[in-house]
């Protein structure tokens, strides 16, 4: 148990010090600690929570007049509800009710997405198009937007849609062309993983990134796009006349790492039981990251080998099914019994939303096993993350890449705190996360 009032006098010297990155991550361990121990904050937490600009960690029941004022002044509609935003979040709102163009670089944690939605409620634009980079995402951000926006927009994800008088349209690059005649004009562009317009990071799906942008934005009367991990932009013509914002040190969960893979080096058998003694307990959720699929092969091996078959309702009633549907001895059906799942780029759709949705639920999966499809694909976040091997495919992972992955532990009101555990070496650190240059001959 932490000692409340020494930890906050030593957050205060660190902000009198302008050492805010600091002060809030101590500030999110001792909430994480408060949080297990079932403590209500005194209004000496609080005011470091104001300090820091982590307004909706706020706790209002032992909140001064001045506290909860600030809550309820950062406390905006998203959406058949109000929240409450952080600074930073506020800060980005303001810009674009303003009508600024804005590209933002944040972590995972931030929230980035959760600022359409509060546009959306507060401008009631007639037409929004948000480009995303995998259809699982286009369908995420589907079921999020229609049920909040479903009563005055039509919602279109299919090419063949007809437009409503208002519109949120959700598309892959590549589906985009389909309604760049019909629409007159677009009220806001959002441009999700922006990054992948660079081809040093997405090399096939670039170029129709590209065109696709370039066309949307010339309706666009407004424009928004995200990415997380990049430090600088360079000068370009997707981004010329807009406002860049870093904000990669406003951090609102703690991640934690740990570094096993240096007690036991190359030993493969020390490596594998490292990972059945995190996920073996089932009571905190991880998300393994294997790198290739051979590497998930050989997981699954372990984990069959080590780990018992639980008896859970939903566990149980999926691996009947693809016993019955697909192969009675198919190895994923081995693993759901073991309440654990695969996520990978060849798997059927279906399959993945099935095992995102099981892992969510809280008497679903401990634990699910992943390529880079995850971090891709969906936006889904894990107590725990675990990097079995530092690859991509047969490519050594990139330090851009792992930073998106281990920036899955932790998420807001759930786990203040993300686990994350090497059992690979990571790969070098670069000072510069990512500069995006786009080549003038590109864009001719």
């Amino acid at each position: 148990m932490m000692d409340i009032f020494d930890v906050c006098h030593e957050i205060n010297s660190l902000l009198t010090l302008k050492n805010e990155v600091a002060a809030r991550n101590l500030l999110i361990r001792l909430l994480a600690n408060l949080d297990q121990t079932k403590t209500p904050y005194p209004q000496v937490v609080n005011h470091m929570i104001r300090a820091t600009g982590l307004f909706p960690y706020l706790q209002l029941a032992n909140a001064s007049w001045d506290q909860k004022y600030v809550h309820y002044a950062f406390e905006v509609d998203v959406g058949r509800r109000k929240a409450t935003l952080h600074r930073e979040q506020s800060s980005v709102l303001s810009k674009l009710l303003d009508g600024k163009n804005i590209a933002v670089s944040a972590p995972t944690s931030f929230g980035k997405s959760f600022i359409i939605d509060a546009f959306i409620e507060a401008k009631q634009p007639d037409n929004v198009v948000i480009i995303v980079p995998t259809i699982a995402l286009m369908d995420e951000t589907r079921r999020r937007l229609f049920k909040k926006f479903s009563e005055h927009y039509t919602i279109i994800t299919a090419p063949d849609t007809p437009l409503g008088l208002k519109n949120i349209l959700i598309f892959p690059q590549e589906r985009a062309f389909g309604y760049l005649s019909a629409l007159e004009k677009i009220d806001l562009l959002v441009v999700d993983e922006f990054y992948k317009v660079s081809q040093k990071h997405d090399r096939d799906r670039a170029p129709a990134l590209i065109k696709a942008i370039l066309k949307l934005s010339k309706k666009a009367k407004q424009r928004y796009y995200l990415a997380p991990n990049i430090k600088k932009l360079s000068d370009n013509a997707f981004t010329r006349d807009m406002e860049f914002l870093e904000l990669l040190d406003f951090n609102t969960v703690y991640l934690d790492i740990k570094e096993p893979y240096k007690e036991f080096g190359g030993d493969a058998t020390k490596k594998g039981e490292k990972l059945i003694e995190l996920i073996s307990p089932g009571t905190q959720k991880s998300l393994i990251y294997a790198g290739t699929y051979s590497e998930i092969k050989k997981i699954a091996d372990l984990v069959i080998a080590r780990i018992d078959p639980v008896d859970r309702i939903y566990t149980s009633h999926f691996s009947t099914w693809l016993r019955q549907n697909y192969q009675s001895d198919w190895l994923l059906a081995d693993l759901v019994d073991r309440a654990i799942g695969v996520h990978n780029g060849s798997m059927h759709r279906c399959l993945s939303q099935l095992q995102i949705r099981l892992f969510e639920y809280e008497d679903g999966f401990d634990s699910i096993v992943s390529t880079s499809s995850i971090i891709e694909g969906v936006n889904t976040s894990a107590q725990n993350v675990i990097v079995w091997r530092s690859k991509l495919g047969n490519a050594n992972l990139k330090d851009f890449t792992y930073k998106n992955i281990i920036g899955r532990g932790g998420r807001m009101f759930k786990y203040f705190i993300g686990n994350i555990y090497l059992l690979d070496a990571p790969p070098k650190s670069e000072d510069t996360q990512l500069e995006i240059e786009f080549p003038e001959e590109i864009l001719g």
